[in-house]
């Protein structure tokens, strides 16, 4: 069943359900948020699939758990390979809202592992850690007295070792068919929220650090591991902290635009690049709900619960208690409408941005 969803959905009591990225209020509950949707073009009796994996982000979260977008970003990224490849496409999300790293790997990725291993899949995503450093940040938020960076250091931890095992478990199970396997990163949502100080002290320093001082570091690292264990594991790495948090100018005259200068580059080290990041670009850091397309005009990425990513189309019933659903569409949009590879809509919400930039690593042809 298909209802016509807001672009921005104003969160209610069941939001403490969803899965946040990092940094933002959600409760431990996790619920399942599936979708197969097919793109059905009139001239193709020839279908393949991609498959995505992952929480609230990846389920198209919008403020209730009986539905969702359909238009999340693997959507997105699925309609860009019909048009590029004028054939159906199948579009598989195996989601699950309030999932952390640990149970994303272990419920869906290998509890779900036979939807990739259909033989006409030919693109395998993937995205998760943020709930564990969104506990983390909750953790240290309430925290009075001394500071302890235990749980943030364990969220690191664990994101650290799930990502790798998710990557090496889907090397070693996707079809043979699969051609590209790409992973996003995280973007910072809440980021001018948390530019305050802590509740509690930092033994070394004796004062209230920074909410935002503390957890960017923690994120930079995540974010480097993410696309450091791509590059060595045969996957590409959408860079939404990168996408999501700079603008699409040159804001501070460095010659680059701040989007693209944000990006994670091969080769940089850990401490290089949660110095270029932190420090050298940290004034290109921007909230999402206020992204700069230009000097003058902004679009906001963030739904109003100031986490999840905005989104534009229709949503998809998956039942009371959440569950499954599925459907098909004809073509979003003509082919005349692409213009060097993507839609004008790719700049104005944030799934359809993360979408454009999972599709940037789509194969050429199936």
């Amino acid at each position: 069943m298909l209802a016509r969803g807001p672009d921005r959905v104003r969160a209610g009591a069941l939001c403490a359900l969803a899965i946040m990225v990092p940094f933002s209020d959600a409760a431990a509950s996790t619920v399942a948020q599936n979708v197969a949707w097919t793109i059905d073009r009139p001239e193709s009796e020839t279908s393949y699939r991609i498959v995505s994996y992952g929480d609230s982000i990846f389920a198209g979260y919008r403020g209730s758990i009986s539905s969702v977008a359909v238009w999340a970003a693997p959507s997105v990224d699925g309609d860009y390979l019909s048009a590029a490849w004028g054939s159906d496409v199948e579009i598989i999300r195996r989601s699950k809202s309030g999932a952390t790293a640990r149970q994303v790997y272990e419920d869906k990725i290998v509890d779900d592992k036979s939807w990739m291993q259909e033989p006409g899949t030919r693109v395998v995503a993937f995205e998760m850690c943020g709930n564990d450093a969104l506990h983390a940040r909750n953790n240290f938020s309430g925290q009075g007295g001394a500071c302890d960076y235990s749980e943030l250091d364990d969220a690191l931890a664990d994101c650290t070792s799930y990502l790798s095992l998710a990557m090496n478990f889907i090397n070693a199970n996707a079809a043979a068919s699969v051609d590209t396997k790409v992973v996003t990163n995280i973007y910072y949502a809440g980021y001018d929220e948390d530019d305050v100080e802590a509740g509690c002290t930092d033994e070394a320093s004796g004062e209230h650090p920074r909410k935002q001082d503390v957890f960017l570091p923690y994120l930079m690292r995540i974010n480097w591991r993410t696309c450091q264990f791509a590059s060595q594991k045969g996957f590409r790495c959408a860079d939404s902290f990168a996408q999501f948090m700079g603008a699409d100018f040159d804001s501070n005259g460095d010659g680059k635009v701040d989007s693209r200068a944000l990006r994670f580059h091969r080769g940089e080290s850990e401490d290089d690049y949660a110095r270029r990041i932190g420090t050298t670009l940290r004034a290109t850091i921007r909230d999402s709900n206020v992204h700069f397309f230009r000097a003058t005009r902004t679009y906001d990425h963030l739904q109003s619960d100031d986490t999840h990513p905005t989104y534009i189309g229709d949503t998809i019933h998956l039942g009371i208690l959440g569950g499954s659903g599925s459907g098909q569409s004809g073509p979003r949009f003509a082919l005349d409408r692409y213009h060097r590879g993507k839609t004008t809509l790719w700049k104005k919400y944030g799934h359809e941005r993360m979408g454009r930039a999972l599709s940037v690593y789509n194969p050429d042809s199936p």
